[in-house]
């Protein structure tokens, strides 16, 4: 009896020592808010912020809106981080609305991070660590203008856009995209305002593969010969694919992310193209900066030339054209989202 009691006693030390957080009661703390807690995209970038924040030595905190835009949640969750006496929050804002807040949270002295989305305006935060989107967009219509060849001449292009109100990572890639096909752009800030007639039209997607499917639908309903698409995103691309593939259709499909799923379906041939970006990247060079800042107060630099930090970008696709880098399927199933 003695010994099972000393058993059980040993097993509940255990027990509490495992429970013992990785860092001190007076570790500075962070906070991560994205836009929803659901978009494997922001799994992936939590689980950065995570392991990092430990290795940091940091107490972290993860917050996220209810849906896509939930700009309330996002402010609240600010306000909660700054009577915490946060050292610094990392945000993917859902919208401009949250910037009142991120300005009460930089008088307060805490270090404030954009992820993936800029803010508007982008100097609303103490930096901004994200992809390159404009040159994401080139990359992908560098891909498709050398794929298609002669043919780029004649082709009839649908836009698969993320949403109204210019959104600034909609309008990069969108307007990266033409730029790297060729097609002019009267105005660099705003999306649909090229006067190219090889451009279908522009459709709104949510980013969602549902979005991505109706908003096929209803650009071949405009024009049927539709041969190159343009998605946001890949969710946008796969449901663009399948509104094809019940039309009877074939179209050169191209997108942005670099998710695994979406690597698949470059694998698959349902994707030509698309351009990877790196969430965790994005999360754990956040902390990093952030854990810097707590020691020293040095709050983190652009990249030369850019008005936010590149957390780069790479072309996935099995089908390589002279001039623009690129890497295969294979190869990008190994680093998809890393």
């Amino acid at each position: 009896m003695k010994k099972l009691q000393l058993l059980a006693g040993a097993a509940m030390m255990a027990v509490a020592i495992a429970a013992v957080p990785a860092y001190a009661a007076d570790a500075p703390l962070i906070g991560l808010i994205t836009k929803t807690n659901t978009n494997p995209y922001f799994v992936k970038m939590r689980a950065g912020f995570e392991a990092q924040a430990k290795k940091d030595g940091l107490r972290a905190q993860a917050f996220a809106g209810k849906s896509d835009g939930d700009s309330d949640s996002q402010i609240t969750d600010i306000e909660n981080l700054i009577a915490a006496h946060a050292k610094g929050i990392l945000i993917t804002a859902s919208s401009s609305a949250v910037v009142p807040a991120i300005e009460k949270a930089r008088k307060a002295g805490i270090l404030v991070i954009a992820l993936d989305s800029p803010l508007q305006p982008a100097n609303a935060a103490d930096a901004t660590f994200a992809t390159d989107n404009f040159l994401a967009g080139e990359l992908i219509g560098q891909w498709a203008h050398a794929t298609m060849g002669a043919g780029a001449a004649t082709a009839k292009i649908a836009m698969l856009d993320l949403a109204t109100g210019d959104v600034p990572v909609d309008v990069l890639r969108d307007t990266g995209f033409l730029k790297g096909f060729g097609i002019a752009v009267k105005d660099p800030n705003k999306n649909g305002t090229e006067s190219d007639k090889r451009i279908v039209g522009h459709e709104i997607t949510a980013g969602a593969e549902d979005g991505g499917r109706k908003a096929m639908e209803n650009l071949l309903q405009k024009d049927p010969g539709i041969n190159l698409v343009y998605n946001i995103n890949e969710p946008a691309a796969a449901g663009a694919y399948q509104a094809l593939k019940a039309a009877g259709k074939k179209a050169l499909i191209v997108a942005i992310d670099g998710s695994c799923d979406g690597v698949k379906n470059v694998k698959a041939g349902i994707i030509g193209a698309t351009s990877m970006q790196f969430p965790l990247l994005m999360a754990s060079l956040g902390v990093d900066a952030v854990a810097k800042f707590a020691k020293t107060g040095e709050k983190p630099k652009n990249s030369p030339g850019l008005s936010f930090f590149n957390t780069g970008t790479t072309l996935i696709t099995d089908h390589p054209v002279k001039g623009v880098p690129s890497i295969t399927s294979a190869e990008g199933l190994k680093k998809c989202w890393g």
